[in-house]
């Protein structure tokens, strides 16, 4: 540990005059020195401290700001998607009734040929493209809400919109598609108090008898799945919302025939985070320090190796607990960050399956939102243990059974950055456990941090670099007349977080 930090040459112990402890005074030139530990105070306790570990190793991104800005980017393309939310009927809107019923020339439509006016709404924000998170009710985006109006529908595209032939499917679920092409867009809609457009096309495949739209709260095909008006769709997974999602699946255009309409995204939104002060002292008087005692000579070698520790103590439980607040100073954590923004699953040991987890997985891990190729697993002491038990070489991983069952495999153990990692294989990617004793005793049971969208931000500007550094001699004899030495450690940086779609927690 010593060595690590070269405490010698910081002058934490007396100056060796008379020999060993005798008293001798201290070093002046270091008296007016500043040492920047910068990365190296990661060195100290790792195990302690996995998270701190990580993202002052991989994400830090100095910040000449305390309060820091930065951006957000989501993709669109594979969020051309839409929900039913009305139909044209007879030349009246309706919002009610999900039997797709509008004459077409004096019939039903039935058949391939016929013309079909629907109104469309959607989950997410235009701006920035913000959607929805799994079990996330805090900041859920409603069908229909204030700035989700899709902007993508043009003439020419093929909407395939799924249905079924009884309502609510029997048992929910949609059981065919029809594909409309689309010859007309009525922009900018406000319709049953939702934000729409109007999608005006002809029917180009129908599935015989198959008239009861998705998406309709009336017939239980509503994103939320129980009749409630409000479609929030935060508690579904991914697969039972896609049964009631009409995407736009290609476009088709005559020969001959000019250049298409357009649309434009707005992927981009903002977000702001801030730097937190952290503050370790050491005191001690002159006395103490002359005095030699056992085991350990030097009190004040001692106790300096001691406040490393606690200060980077500190930095790692205010990374992960911390809450963002402008007017106390403090920076989010991911805890907090998580929790309100981000995914969140259950996780109890004692009744948790394999079934369970992968169902969480495969929500978490959606490819469209997530690729996971820089997820590291936080988890509690139960739940490391539980992990390996899941996932264990023959235990649970190889069942002789009619499944043959191989779902999660402990592929091996590794050390990265010091922090000891196990890997698990899952059908949707490794995923890297690391054991965080902090998380031991709260209701936190496992974090799942995507590395490439957090950032640890130390204040760097103006030739001053206010990551963990060494303030020696703050308080002397000579600079001060008090008998006593006071030393300072003193770290200024805060948590970037962003992209919440991309981390989860478990509780």
């Amino acid at each position: 540990m010593a060595d690590l930090f070269n405490l010698a040459n910081l002058d934490v112990s007396p100056v060796s005059g008379n020999g060993p402890g005798a008293g001798a005074s201290l070093s002046t030139g270091d008296m007016r020195r500043r040492f920047n530990f910068g990365d190296r105070v990661s060195e100290l306790s790792i195990a302690q401290d996995p998270f701190f570990r990580f993202v002052s190793k991989v994400a830090k991104k100095p910040t000449d700001d305390p309060q820091f800005k930065f951006t957000e980017k989501r993709g669109s393309y594979h969020k051309r998607y839409a929900y039913v939310m009305g139909f044209v009927s007879n030349g009246v809107d309706e919002f009610t009734d999900a039997e797709l019923d509008q004459s077409d020339a004096g019939a039903a439509v039935s058949a391939v040929g016929h013309n079909v006016q629907l109104y469309m709404a959607t989950d997410y924000k235009s701006q920035g493209n913000i959607q929805n998170v799994f079990g996330n009710t805090a900041t859920d985006v409603l069908v229909g809400g204030t700035g989700t109006r899709p902007e993508f529908f043009l003439a020419g595209q093929i909407l395939k919109v799924p249905v079924s032939d009884t309502a609510g499917g029997g048992a929910g679920t949609t059981n065919g598609y029809h594909l409309v092409k689309i010859t007309n867009v009525v922009p900018s809609l406000t319709k049953d108090s939702k934000e729409c457009v109007r999608v005006d096309g002809t029917v180009i495949k129908f599935e015989s008898g198959k008239n009861e739209l998705a998406a309709f709260t009336s017939n239980g095909f509503a994103p939320s799945g129980d009749g409630a008006t409000d479609e929030v769709v935060v508690d579904k997974s991914i697969s039972s919302l896609e049964q009631v999602r009409s995407y736009v699946v290609g476009s088709a255009h005559a020969e001959g025939s000019g250049y298409p309409d357009t649309w434009q995204d707005q992927p981009y939104s903002t977000n702001y985070g801030r730097t937190q002060i952290f503050k370790t002292s050491l005191a001690m008087t002159n006395t103490a320090m002359a005095t030699q005692l056992k085991h350990e000579s030097s009190e004040w070698a001692r106790m300096w190796k001691e406040k490393l520790v606690e200060h980077k103590f500190d930095i790692e439980t205010s990374l992960l607990f911390g809450t963002q607040n402008d007017t106390y100073y403090t920076t989010q954590g991911a805890v907090d960050y998580i929790i309100n923004y981000g995914n969140q699953f259950s996780l109890d040991t004692s009744t948790k399956t394999a079934d369970d987890f992968l169902d969480d997985m495969s929500n978490y891990m959606d490819p469209r939102y997530n690729n996971g190729t820089a997820n590291v697993f936080f988890c509690d002491t139960a739940v490391y243990n539980w992990m390996h038990k899941l996932g264990g070489y023959f235990s649970n991983n190889v069942e002789i059974s009619s499944n043959f069952r191989s779902d999660i495999a402990m592929t091996g153990k590794k050390k990265v950055f010091g922090v000891d990692i196990t890997t698990f294989s899952t059908p949707y990617g490794d995923m890297n456990v690391a054991r965080n004793i902090h998380l031991d005793g709260t209701n936190v049971k496992m974090l799942g941090i995507d590395m490439k969208n957090c950032a640890y931000r130390p204040l760097v500007g103006n030739g001053i670099n206010r990551d963990t550094s060494v303030y020696v001699g703050v308080q002397t004899l000579e600079n001060s007349g008090v008998d006593r030495r006071v030393d300072l450690i003193l770290t200024e940086a805060g948590m970037e977080w962003s992209m919440p779609e991309s981390h989860a927690v478990w509780l």
